[in-house]
């Protein structure tokens, strides 16, 4: 109600100004008109008049109604160039922060709510530099007063910095006005005071709060760099560390601008994705699937059957794809492209110098203009009792130890209900081995939905997975030959035995043994950037998972190219990291693919969204497939077709994914999607569908009942 009440009195004075015509009586005509009678009052009530004046002000501009200029100049002539400035300067800046509070009240909650995934980057940009971006607009007169008040309500900056920076922001303006009120006789019109050449002055003026920023970044970079020996001369443009894919993407882009740059890489090439990770996982899953279609083949019309193989040959298989694959991250083909690739340990010396442990045996230094850290991460280990020594095995290290074994361990304990232990739970289970997922939390995939997350643990399930969440593991125990993890869950412990244990709990990115702590580049869980991944030291820029936020290997690609084009080029310009947009997909069967909001974080963050749901079971070729399980659940704002965000659950999720990315990316809605034509029949056609469903929900109901009275009439 109180919204309601200081809306209406806006709007009411508003009305009334153009109505009522008041502005007659603050135009410069008038002014000069009534000049000498004011001036009697003021001569004979100067208290009262500079008190009526005040209030008047305060009035007038916490209203937003117009007039301002014309009041000022008012200022001068009644009051001269001291008294005048001090009452505008305190009056327009009392004004202007009541009509900031009345905008940030009635209007700042719902604006966030129905724009708050656009105005994101603005949020941050205010929150970061308000003061400056508000300082500078003070200064400039062209920008209109009421709409920065407005404006400036819908943000987050703090109500004092508003005050004291429109205060000051505004003094030099007011100074100016003053001034010219005193000379009111030889004023024709506003635009004798605020002529271009004045206003590019301010312009000029609103300009140095930045240059001042430039110069105090080139003074604490200085500082930064003081006790640190400069070379004259320096052997490389760039040097990387870690041939993972940030690091193969920064110095492939180094080297196709022709920079001097070299690769540091101390294990395998390609790093975590191709040898550890993504390669060989997506290889076992494929394996995995196989088997489990053989085993309902009944599904299709088929005999079922027990599936025969060797397991050794099931591993064989997984390190033949790393080898072809490995050609294209390989030492040859980036020597062969530029680059300078060194096998070893690379460590900062200091900020322009790396020294590199090499693999040979040699030891070797190199100076650089910029070093790109993309260390990468490593599996995280919890501080379990009894863990070590109990040759439990990583993401990293299962591939090989498995590779020697003939037959798959028979109990698989999976300790995490993240991305990685989703997917190895289902691929062994699928496999033959008896597998038991373990989670602490509530449900499995705990960052997607609960639909989600339910349907994802019903395809576990299905898959011969035991899935045991809101289970706690306490230790590991030896006893009689046979390894047993402890449990804690409903106020027991529950023991485990197992024959191989493989801990997927996360992963920790690489911060230490790289030097960063001896010159002091901060770390917090990850490499501490700025928005252009620069660390405190303006050269040295980090990328993928040692950088964060998110740990995806496309991610790590799409960093690198920003660290190296900032560190390559950042002296003529630099480019902040664009996180807009970021899919993701957990490959178990059915996929799990997202990109943007899902329901839950817009419930969390407060952002107004409707729900479109449009299920596999409806489409032709997930009938024809068997593969009806799943959804594709779009959100967008109330009544708009933008798109928030998008969870798809089905077969080639990943893959349908890529047409909503897309759409993200440039700005399409779901009437572009529904208007475009998509082969009949695909899975690709669920995305049709669901901009169809939306499309159905907001059918112009008005419009159609006279159309169909339309068609009546027709009829005769």
């Amino acid at each position: 109600m109180k919204r309601i009440i200081i809306a209406i009195v806006f709007v009411l004075a508003i009305a009334a100004w153009f109505l009522l015509d008041l502005g007659q009586y603050l135009t410069l005509d008038m002014l000069k008109a009534q000049q000498r009678q004011l001036g009697a009052f003021y001569q004979a009530k100067p208290l009262a008049v500079i008190a009526v004046f005040f209030i008047g002000y305060v009035t007038l501009t916490a209203l937003s109604v117009p007039g301002a200029a014309i009041m000022t100049l008012a200022a001068g002539a009644l009051f001269g160039v001291v008294t005048g400035t001090v009452l505008v300067s305190f009056a327009s800046s009392v004004g202007a922060t009541l009509a900031f509070l009345a905008s940030r009240y009635v209007l700042r909650d719902g604006v966030q709510a129905r724009f708050g995934g656009r105005l994101k980057p603005v949020n941050e940009g205010i929150a970061r530099d308000g003061a400056f971006y508000l300082f500078s607009l003070r200064l400039v007169p062209v920008f209109p007063f009421f709409a920065v008040n407005l404006l400036m309500g819908l943000t987050p900056i703090r109500t004092w910095t508003f005050y004291w920076v429109s205060q000051i922001g505004m003094l030099l303006g007011t100074v100016v006005y003053v001034n010219a009120g005193t000379q009111l006789a030889r004023i024709n019109s506003l635009g004798d005071v605020a002529s271009p050449g004045l206003i590019g002055s301010f312009a000029a003026l609103a300009a140095l709060p930045w240059i001042a920023r430039w110069i105090m970044g080139m003074i604490r970079a200085r500082r930064i760099y003081a006790r640190w020996k400069r070379p004259r001369r320096f052997d490389r443009n760039m040097v990387v560390i870690g041939a993972g894919a940030a690091g193969l993407v920064s110095s492939l882009i180094a080297a196709t601008v022709k920079a001097r740059v070299t690769l540091v890489e101390a294990n395998k090439m390609g790093g975590d994705c191709l040898n550890y990770g993504c390669v060989p996982s997506k290889a076992l899953i494929k394996s995995a699937k196989v088997a489990h279609a053989m085993r309902h083949a009944d599904s299709y019309g088929l005999a079922q059957t027990t599936p025969q193989f060797h397991f050794r040959a099931v591993m064989a298989r997984i390190h033949a794809v790393i080898a072809a694959i490995e050609p294209h991250d390989s030492v040859e083909r980036y020597t062969g492209l530029g680059v300078h690739v060194l096998n070893g340990h690379a460590r900062i010396i200091d900020p322009w110098t790396v020294e590199i442990a090499r693999n040979d045996g040699k030891v070797e230094q190199l100076t650089t203009r910029a070093i790109v850290i993309a260390a990468g991460a490593e599996p995280a280990i919890p501080a379990l009792p009894g863990l070590d020594g109990s040759g439990y095995l990583t993401s990293d290290t299962l591939w090989e130890r498995f590779a020697q074994l003939d037959e798959l361990p028979r109990r698989i304990a999976v300790l995490g209900g993240g991305p990685i232990g989703c997917e190895l739970s289902q691929a062994f289970a699928r496999l033959g081995a008896q597998v038991f997922q373990i989670e602490l939390g509530p449900r499995i995939m705990p960052r997607e939905d609960d639909d989600v997350s339910d349907l994802a643990r019903a395809a576990l399930t299905a898959s011969g997975v035991t899935v045991l969440t809101g289970h706690e593991a306490r230790r590991i125990e030896h006893r009689d030959g046979q390894y047993h993890i402890v449990l804690h869950h409903g106020g027991q412990d529950i023991e485990l035995p197992y024959d191989a244990l493989i801990v997927a709990v996360g992963r920790t990115p690489r911060l230490s043994g790289y030097g960063l702590e001896d010159i002091g580049i901060e770390t917090d869980r990850t490499v501490v950037t700025d928005e252009y991944l620069a660390t405190i030291y303006p050269n040295i820029f980090a990328a993928g998972d040692v950088a964060g936020p998110y740990q995806l290997t496309h991610v790590a690609a799409h960093q690198a190219w920003y660290a190296s084009v900032n560190a390559l080029f950042g002296q003529f310009r630099k480019f902040k990291a664009d996180y807009r947009v970021i899919p993701w997909t957990t490959f178990i069967d059915p996929e799990v693919a997202r990109v943007g909001l899902n329901e839950r974080e817009a419930r969390e963050q407060g952002i107004a969204h409707e729900v479109t749901v449009y299920p596999m079971h409806e489409l032709d070729r997930a009938i024809a497939e068997s593969a009806t399980h799943g959804f594709v659940k779009v959100l967008t704002p109330p009544g708009k077709d933008r798109i928030l965000g998008v969870t798809i659950v089905g077969d080639h999720a990943g893959e349908l994914l890529a047409e909503y990315v897309l759409a993200m990316k440039h700005g399409l809605g779901l009437n572009k999607i529904l208007g475009t034509i998509h082969t009949y029949p695909t899975m690709a056609e669920a995305n049709k569908f669901a901009a169809g469903e939306w499309k159905k929900k907001h059918a112009p109901q008005t419009l159609l009942r006279l159309v169909e009275r339309y068609h009546t009439w027709r009829r005769g």
